[in-house]
């Protein structure tokens, strides 16, 4: 089973799936749904449309140089099956997929590293600026008219209240 990538989003395309397009040049473009299509015909450019992952990988949102990335280029020619090779492939695999976890986890974890200094900056810029919001609690001690008053309430219930209400 073959599977391509979309030339918009880069996306995977499943036999059976997605548009082909054939340029008058001979050159074949595959795209995984309508939107990838319509975005090519209105000549949009994929680094610049946001969901792309060519945009991501610009804009250093996702890995772009992993080796681990070139196993999973395309391979059109024929193999001689053999159980020695075919073995170290699978363990090689796993070994891969592993590297590839971890690298993604270090990627994530550098691009994070600065969020929590930020939310920080965030929320004492808007303490800043919205501070007249805000009273002191002596304030609220010397007039008590800016608190809500606490109202008690007695509920006190009749013998022909409680009998409708169980009705």
């Amino acid at each position: 089973m073959r599977l391509e990538k979309c030339w918009f989003c880069s996306s995977t395309v499943y036999p059976g799936h997605g548009i082909q397009f054939v340029r008058n040049d001979a050159k074949v473009f595959r795209f995984c749904r309508s939107k990838c299509h319509k975005n090519f015909k209105m000549k949009r450019n994929p680094r610049k449309v946001k969901w792309t992952k060519a945009y991501r990988r610009l804009h250093g949102k996702d890995m772009t140089q992993d080796a681990t990335f070139e196993f999973e280029r395309k391979r059109n020619r024929p193999e001689r099956y053999d159980r020695n090779v075919t073995e170290n492939t699978l363990k090689a695999i796993k070994k891969i997929d592993k590297v590839r976890v971890d690298r993604e986890a270090r990627h994530h974890k550098e691009r994070m590293k600065g969020k929590k200094e930020q939310l920080r900056k965030e929320g004492v810029r808007e303490l800043d600026q919205s501070i007249h919001m805000i009273k002191a609690p002596a304030a609220l001690l010397e007039d008590p008219s800016l608190t809500i008053p606490k109202l008690k309430v007695k509920v006190s219930q009749d013998k022909a209240e409680a009998t409708r209400m169980e009705e």
